[in-house]
């Protein structure tokens, strides 16, 4: 069973967003990037699954292939999904920041030329936080989908989910080929041995370019303004429940 996983370069989540002078986007200059890490947890999974590891059975997948869509710079997060036990990457080169149809477009594109089983993919990105290349992807593509996935189990040609709801759990059953998204508690994603990113370095990454697939990646949106979130005020220390109460009748809550 072939597995194809995308995953993005993005801001490190450790690293606090800076809004450019001109409001026209995030400040990327030196900045640490590293991999989406819904991303990271879906390369996790997939690699899990070609182990034998944890509720999956041995061999369950044969071949992981990593797609990421950006920069040249991006061949960095596609090697760190290497490292951790991916197979081959391709890189979608693309200066431009891409809406979510256009990604799902690629996406599509590349599933059609790759023929996988399972496409595997955080379930939004910590950037954009669309939450909707999975689900374009499972339109257009017309597979069936599972969003959100807590657990994934692999058998009889078939997906199935649990996926977290508000009122608890659900779990679902997906014909394979199929599109699963992944949430937080999926896994715990492994850090890279030395050994497995100097491995890394020799596999195969195929670099391409959007207009390669024929795809209209045509921007539909237009940003007018990003703005950082205002600043919080400080807040009052009250001396006792009484002073609290007086507090927030004068602030007309009470």
């Amino acid at each position: 069973m072939k597995v194809l996983v995308p995953v993005k370069r993005v801001i490190d989540y450790n690293v606090k967003a800076r809004v450019k002078a001109d409001q026209t986007g995030v400040d990327l200059a030196n900045v640490k990037m590293s991999m989406n890490p819904f991303d990271e947890i879906a390369v996790e999974e997939a690699v899990r699954m070609k182990e034998g590891k944890e509720h999956h059975a041995a061999g369950t997948v044969t071949e992981i292939v990593v797609v990421s869509i950006g920069v040249t710079q991006a061949q960095e997060t596609i090697r760190t999904a290497l490292a951790m036990g991916a197979d081959r990457g391709l890189l979608i080169q693309s200066d431009a920041d891409l809406e979510p149809l256009a990604v799902a477009k690629l996406l599509k594109a590349v599933v059609d030329e790759e023929k996988p089983d399972l496409v595997l993919l955080g379930k939004q990105s910590i950037d954009g936080d669309n939450n909707a290349v999975g689900q374009m992807l499972a339109a257009l593509l017309d597979w069936p989908q599972a969003t959100f996935a807590g657990k994934i189990v692999i058998e009889g040609g078939k997906a199935t989910v649990t996926r977290e709801v508000d009122g608890g759990l659900q779990t679902l059953a997906a014909a394979l080929p199929a599109v699963v998204s992944v949430d937080l508690r999926l896994n715990t994603p492994r850090y890279a041995s030395l050994p497995n990113i100097m491995k890394a370095k020799k596999k195969e990454i195929a670099v391409k370019a959007v207009a390669d697939y024929g795809v209209d990646t045509a921007p539909r949106l237009t940003v007018k303004k990003v703005t950082a979130p205002p600043t919080r005020s400080a807040g009052i220390k009250v001396a006792d429940a009484a002073e609290l109460v007086a507090k927030l009748k004068t602030a007309g809550v009470l």
